[in-house]
């Protein structure tokens, strides 16, 4: 078969790292990386003068993921612009570039999707644009990449209750999250701490009482040490002032480092609207959240050995090889992925 040109739509250092995973089997093509974008006007100056700097189409998250890009050579391609595409990969579906309607899509969840509320409701009632959710309440739920890859058979269930065809949807599992006992050997120097994993909901238009948040956590560890692993797209010195004004004198306080196996080695761990929860689930701790954990746990990402990134590598280049119509791959998907996608 003749190399084809892949195109995988990015945003934080996370969905970079997967979508690298994913890549890393599909060297018979050529693969080529874009921080996510939009080809709307008002979208693209709001881009340019800085007033989505805190989405993962933002200027932060864009140096940081393009810096790993330089770093692991990968092929930059931003917005598309020096080639044409045969199949793009998406992290979300928020926005749908209007430049990609006539390529194979192929959408691959990245981690946690917030909940839907009742401004969801309203968006999709009134079709409105999906990002007005100020969250990634929707993020799947659009219908309109060819094929979704879902964490779990929970998460496969909210995005096709929610809007998109039951029949393009995979439970694939997703990289950095499909085989999360690994981190419980780690060298990371401490352990026997209560953890919290904020997020970044202030950065994102939501509201959050952190003190309130601060003091729920003090009363949890209960005299036990606390350590905070502060969210990478949160305002760092307002955080870690917070910090310091609400928990004890000993907190221990990061801005970044290994967080999963710093939750390995933690007796309990807080969190919020956080992925991370899932590793802590898997790994047997203690956890809490603002989701339902009854929910979290029948959400809870596949536990594969690690094999999502090259399962969801053989069905990429498995579509990109297939002639006929879309809506044929789409009948055979089931039982393709059953039968190949894990060979």
């Amino acid at each position: 078969m003749a190399r084809k040109n892949i195109l995988f739509l990015t945003g934080s250092i996370n969905q970079t790292t997967q979508m690298h995973a994913i890549a890393s089997h599909l060297t018979a093509h050529n693969c080529f990386f874009s921080q996510f974008f939009s080809d709307d006007f008002f979208i693209s100056k709001a881009i340019e003068l800085g007033i989505l700097d805190t989405t993962i189409m933002g200027n932060p998250l864009r140096k940081k993921a393009e810096f790993y890009m330089a770093e692991n050579q990968l092929n930059l391609d931003y917005k598309a612009l020096e080639n044409s595409y045969d199949l793009v990969v998406f992290c979300s579906d928020m926005l749908f570039p209007q430049k990609f309607v006539n390529a194979k899509t192929v959408w691959v969840q990245e981690g946690m999707i917030d909940p839907y509320t009742t401004l969801s409701s309203i968006i999709q009632k009134l079709k409105l644009p999906r990002y007005w959710s100020f969250g990634t309440s929707l993020n799947g739920t659009s219908n309109l990449c060819d094929i979704y890859c879902a964490a779990s058979e929970g998460y496969k269930n909210y995005i096709t209750y929610h809007g998109t065809d039951a029949n393009k949807v995979v439970v694939s599992g997703i990289p950095n999250y499909d085989n999360l006992v690994t981190y419980a050997t780690n060298d990371f120097p401490y352990r026997n701490y209560v953890m919290v994993a904020t997020t970044d909901m202030r950065e994102t238009f939501r509201y959050e009482n952190r003190p309130l948040f601060l003091k729920k956590c003090v009363e949890i560890a209960d005299g036990r040490t606390l350590l905070f692993k502060l969210h990478p797209n949160e305002k760092m010195n307002r955080a870690i002032q917070e910090i310091k004004d609400h928990c004890p004198e000993n907190t221990m306080i990061f801005t970044d480092g290994p967080t999963n196996e710093m939750i390995a080695n933690c007796d309990e761990l807080i969190t919020q609207f956080s992925t991370v929860v899932y590793t802590g689930i898997a790994l047997g701790k203690k956890v809490h959240s603002y989701f339902d954990l009854e929910e979290l746990h029948e959400k809870l990402p596949i536990q594969n050995g690690g094999s999502s990134a090259k399962s969801i590598a053989n069905l990429c280049g498995a579509y990109l090889d297939f002639e006929g119509p879309k809506n044929e791959f789409l009948s055979l998907l089931p039982t393709f992925f059953s039968d190949k996608i894990h060979a």
